[in-house]
């Protein structure tokens, strides 16, 4: 495993916009579409993945992190898993807790393993979750968690995330689930500010999700197929996107937030972004 030696292993997440110190990625070696399980690889099954362009943009993305300040410990790479690259779905930190999750996809299954030797290297605590529940479904803001509802993640994983942390208000989040995790359709900024992509949602819960103080940026529909919500939030209003992305992009520089276009587009032919490819341990 790739991990700098530190005096202590700290764990600690309480919004998806703070400062990003350390994260969890893993190169897309061996990425390839295998079996569609989202629209996007439907559209890209018989042209596939260019795993040299693939690499090549994430460790662009990597350089990028570390000229940030961002320590990054790399998973290793196996030729079980090809989209070992979506770190974010095999586990999420809450506050100090640090939960590995467990995947509904058969194609999956396994990827968790190889997160639980790392923390066990590292001497991190860490609880595994049970009865479904997906790292992509799962959004931070404060003493809020907004969870996402679909086949990937269970009201029985809520019931149990309610119990395991008290201190936080769980709110459920149902959306339309063939558009993957609800990062895919919702992310938060700041404390002000969201993006959201609106036909995944009901009326209600678009009310509920405004109520709750964010101005949403709306992304369309073909921006939402780029994954325009799947931002990489590292603090100082700082946000990496997909060039492609120009008028999320331009909507969110609007609102003060400085864009850090990194081109993912290879990557995201498996229906994952920035977002979906890192999973954040520390954030101040």
């Amino acid at each position: 495993m790739n991990s700098p030696e530190q005096e202590t292993s700290i764990t600690q997440c309480h919004t998806e916009y703070d400062k990003l110190r350390r994260v969890i990625l893993c190169q897309p070696k061996f990425m390839a579409i295998e079996e569609v399980i989202n629209d996007v690889q439907k559209k890209y099954e018989d042209e596939n993945i260019n795993v040299e362009l693939a690499m090549k943009q994430h460790e662009e993305f990597e350089k990028v992190l570390k000229e940030h300040g961002v320590e990054v410990i790399k998973l290793p790479s196996s030729e079980q898993f090809p989209e070992q690259v979506f770190t974010r779905d095999i586990g999420f930190t809450v506050g100090e807790e640090i939960f590995v999750a467990e995947m509904a996809s058969d194609i999956r299954k396994g990827e968790e393993e190889v997160l639980e030797e790392w923390l066990d290297d590292e001497d991190i605590l860490f609880q595994t979750t049970t009865d479904r529940v997906e790292g992509g479904d799962v959004i931070v803001d404060r003493s809020t968690l907004y969870v996402g509802i679909s086949s990937r993640t269970s009201e029985e994983a809520v019931r149990k995330l309610r119990h395991d942390l008290p201190d936080h208000d769980i709110i459920q989040v149902p959306f339309n689930e063939k558009y993957l995790h609800l990062d895919c359709v919702f992310n938060i900024l700041s404390p002000e500010v969201g993006l959201i992509f609106p036909k995944a949602f009901d009326a209600e819960t678009i009310n509920m999700l405004s109520a709750r103080k964010y101005k949403l940026i709306e992304v369309s529909e073909e921006k939402q197929f780029t994954l325009g919500t799947n931002v990489l939030s590292i603090g100082d209003k700082k946000v990496f996107s997909l060039p492609q992305n120009k008028n999320v992009n331009a909507q969110m520089r609007a609102r003060g937030f400085e864009v850090i276009e990194v081109d993912f587009s290879e990557i995201i032919k498996s229906g994952g972004s920035f977002r979906c490819c890192s999973m954040p341990v520390v954030r101040e």
